[in-house]
């Protein structure tokens, strides 16, 4: 097995300072396919980070046989790297700061444009992808795909998590998919150039988290297996398949929001189940009762007391199938 390492420029800052980052390419000595693999494309979720570097000593390290390519990016996006961020400062680029909502990418376009086009260029000659994100403490972790692609949706089986969200797109999807631009993710993107991808979200961010890590790197090593690329087979798991982007209760003012202390996520909840208070800190009066508005999983559930209308307070997930 031959690695190599490549430091490319994504894009230019104003200053002429160039936005650099580094690209791991993995060959075997046999023949097989190519898998792209990234992380930390939101800066924050560092879980991700980590877990490529662990699979980079299995691959080097180990005694594991490749068949094939894998070119991992461990840090995607620099600029929400350093700043320990989501997006990036409006100054950077205001049209675009989410990097996830702008692939393919522009190479004449705004500075995320520009960077994700230059990483596209490895994307396109993949044969599969694996874009590894990582959720707050609060969410449960899960594979997403694209709803409809059997190819994503092995790759989602093969990672091997007990929750998978297959997410609908363009016009089988909800409003909200297209106000936030979801059509610009890469795991949209790449899915319909043909690419099998899978978006794996990762419990924790900001804080190195072993159980994230591990279930990053065991996931990621069951996706080579699945591909060909590793020998054996993947760990065999029965999940639980459900819809994304359903069941968001947010809250309906701003102030304290106070999760009840039984509530975990994970559970299987209800429609109309109490899940917490939000009050106003000032006065304490109740401000919402906070329920479930659908059965299924509850996968998201925050912690971060302190709110503002319209916030996010927990996600549940539809079951499909069990």
């Amino acid at each position: 097995m031959n690695h190599t390492t490549e430091r490319v420029t994504l894009a230019r800052l104003p200053s002429g300072v160039e936005i650099e980052t580094t690209v791991h390419t993995y060959d075997g000595a046999e023949d097989g396919p190519t898998v792209y693999v990234q992380a930390a494309q939101h800066g924050r979720e560092i879980n991700g980070t980590e877990t490529l570097r662990r699979v980079h000593d299995h691959l080097t390290v180990g005694d594991a046989d490749l068949a094939g390519r894998v070119v991992a990016v461990p840090v995607a996006d620099p600029l929400t790297f350093d700043r320990v961020s989501y997006t990036t400062p409006e100054q950077l680029d205001s049209v675009n700061p989410n990097m996830n909502r702008v692939w393919p990418g522009d190479a004449d376009g705004t500075l995320h444009e520009r960077m994700a086009a230059t990483l596209w260029e490895y994307v396109e000659e993949a044969d599969a992808v694996l874009d590894l994100h990582t959720g707050s403490a609060d969410m449960l972790t899960h594979v997403v795909f694209m709803e409809g692609h059997e190819e994503s949706r092995a790759l989602a089986e093969a990672f091997g998590t007990d929750l998978l969200l297959s997410e609908e797109a363009g016009d089988d999807a909800d409003t909200e998919w297209a106000e936030r631009d979801f059509g610009g993710k890469l795991r949209v993107a790449a899915t319909r150039e043909g690419i099998p991808t899978i978006t794996p979200e990762l419990a924790h961010n900001k804080q190195l988290v072993e159980d994230a890590i591990e279930a990053g790197v065991s996931g990621t090593l069951d996706a080579f297996r699945h591909l060909g690329l590793l020998a054996g087979e993947p760990t065999d798991v029965d999940p639980t398949l459900a819809r994304n982007h359903l069941g968001r209760v947010t809250a309906d003012e701003s102030g304290l929001f106070h999760a009840d202390p039984d509530r975990e996520v994970g559970e299987r909840v209800e429609p109309g189940e109490r899940i917490g208070t939000l009050y106003d800190p000032t006065t304490y009066e109740v401000l919402q009762e906070v329920e479930t508005d659908r059965g299924g999983i509850l996968y998201s559930l925050t912690r971060e007391a302190t709110v503002t209308g319209g916030e996010k307070l927990l996600s549940v997930a539809l079951v499909r199938e069990s």
